[in-house]
């Protein structure tokens, strides 16, 4: 029998899974485990990069501080002196397994440029390759609200997307996912398997610690951005950290099995696990039991898109931050999902100011008729003239080769026409195509996921109904893409 083919595993740990929330003081016994267990996988071949929390909880303990501060300064200087002493703790650990380690710090502003984007996808590889095991954690001494992730979930999921990983494991306080709060609801059944997340309705009661600020809603769409991008996604207990290896080892044996059906390829990466896990599942969305091949520790497994999402086209939707808003009719977004450019032609209005070459996210709108505009408050509460009628639905982003200004003279004209209009042309194209990312949907016609002025917050309710386009960002616990 073949041996498994090794895999890209990106394991994520919070705030809460590193240090006590009351003391501050390390969980050794947590790290132990984590560190064991990234050291067999290490061993079993697998590549491995950990995500880590908890600089500003070990730094809250260094200095004797029982909350954690509201003021950003403090909250920086609390993370430049937590950062090293992390690492030091995790470099002790792993050392005495003789094992190298590396640190990694992003911001936002180093995903949004594509050099630097590039240049820490490369690192990274770099050091897989030379058994070294990354460790990411944002870079809170840095970043303000402007460019920060949110949370770690966010940072985790581009992370496993950037290096095409195969497995990411959100660690957390919970076996994984039900479909009703196990502490209040006996009868609560466990979600172990998730075709579609699109259709998950969970409950996500289980808010972030007094020192994080995940919780389990950010898990969600973190895995939503995970499984977009080609990457099976799991959430399991953080204090039983030997499941991990456990879990790989089924989703190996199956998929290495030869009574397992085939599995098909995807563009640019491995063939897809879909029909593994499904096959392998024991408790559906329905809460139906199944007699299972083999015991496995309870956790929630997300099935990675059939169509991921990938590289550049990643990127710009899920790593940038949009400066503004193009307004597109039904005929344009035919177009561009026919692998067509975005013509100005196709432009209906424009939201926001914007520079060239920057990320705008793109909508689609129901065209007034001429002589029919209507009038709405603008966002200053002032009276503007509308040239669209009905919800705005965001199917995608775009990089534009024209600023806000310049778009706003030349939509709904002909191409011919923007030399005239601007008296230069530097493109037919408003945003040609390869600076263009659509949100994958479930049908040919696009499907209302959210009003963009109406945005959901899922954070202020007991449940979560992600339903929509698939690869949606949406806002969760302060997260906003």
């Amino acid at each position: 029998m073949r041996s498994p083919r090794p895999l890209g595993i990106v394991i994520k740990l919070g705030t809460s899974s590193i240090v006590d929330e009351k003391s501050h003081e390390p969980l050794l016994s947590i790290l132990t485990s984590i560190v064991e267990t990234a050291v067999k996988l290490r061993k079993d071949g697998h590549k491995v990069i950990i995500v880590s929390s908890g600089a500003i909880g070990v730094g809250l303990r260094r200095m004797d501080t029982e909350k954690r501060p509201k003021h950003l300064s403090k909250l920086q200087a609390l993370a430049a002196i937590g950062q090293c002493r992390l690492m030091s703790l995790w470099d002790s650990l792993f050392d005495h397994l003789r094992q190298p380690i590396a640190q990694i710090l992003l911001t936002r502003s180093d995903i949004a440029d594509r050099s630097r984007y590039l240049n820490a996808q490369n690192t990274i590889h770099e050091l897989l390759d030379m058994g070294v095991i990354p460790i990411v954690n944002e870079n809170d001494t840095l970043a303000v609200s402007e460019i920060k992730f949110g949370d770690n979930d966010t940072l985790s999921a581009i992370t496993a997307a950037m290096v095409h990983a195969d497995l990411l494991f959100l660690m957390t306080d919970v076996d994984c996912l039900y479909d009703k709060n196990p502490r209040s609801n006996p009868d609560a059944q466990p979600i172990e398997v998730v075709e579609d997340i699109g259709a998950l309705v969970a409950d996500v009661s289980t808010a972030g610690s007094s020192l994080g600020t995940g919780g389990m809603s950010t898990k969600i769409v973190a895995a939503r951005l995970a499984t977009s991008a080609g990457v099976t996604t799991v959430i399991t207990r953080s204090s039983s950290p030997g499941n991990i290896v456990k879990i790989v080892r089924h989703v190996q044996a199956n998929r290495s099995s030869p009574t397992s059906p085939p599995l098909p390829s995807t563009p640019d990466h491995q063939p897809s696990e879909n029909s593994l896990i499904k096959s392998t599942s024991t408790t559906s969305l329905a809460g139906k039991v199944t007699t299972p091949k083999e015991q496995i520790p309870l956790h929630t497994r997300f099935l990675p898109s059939p169509h991921p999402v990938r590289d550049r086209y990643f990127w710009i939707l899920h790593g940038l931050r949009p400066h503004g808003t193009l307004y597109i009719d039904s005929g344009a977004y035919k177009a561009l999902a026919g692998r067509a450019g975005l013509l100005p032609v196709g432009v209906v209005d424009v939201e926001g100011e914007f520079a060239q070459h920057e990320a705008v996210r793109l909508c689609v709108v129901e065209k007034i008729k001429k002589g029919q505009v209507q009038q709405v408050n603008g966002e200053d509460g002032t009276d503007k003239k509308q040239l669209w009628q009905g919800p705005a639905v965001e199917v995608g982003r775009a990089l534009t080769n024209y600023s806000s200004d310049q778009i706003i003279r030349i939509k709904g004209r002909q191409s011919t026409e923007i030399g005239g209009l601007l008296g230069f042309s530097d493109s037919e194209y408003v945003a040609p195509r390869g600076s263009i990312s659509l949100f994958r949907t479930e049908k040919s016609t696009v499907t209302l996921s959210r009003e963009v002025s109406r945005p959901a917050s899922p954070s202020v309710r007991e449940t979560i109904d992600v339903r929509g386009i698939s690869g949606y960002e949406g806002e969760a616990g302060g997260l906003t893409l």
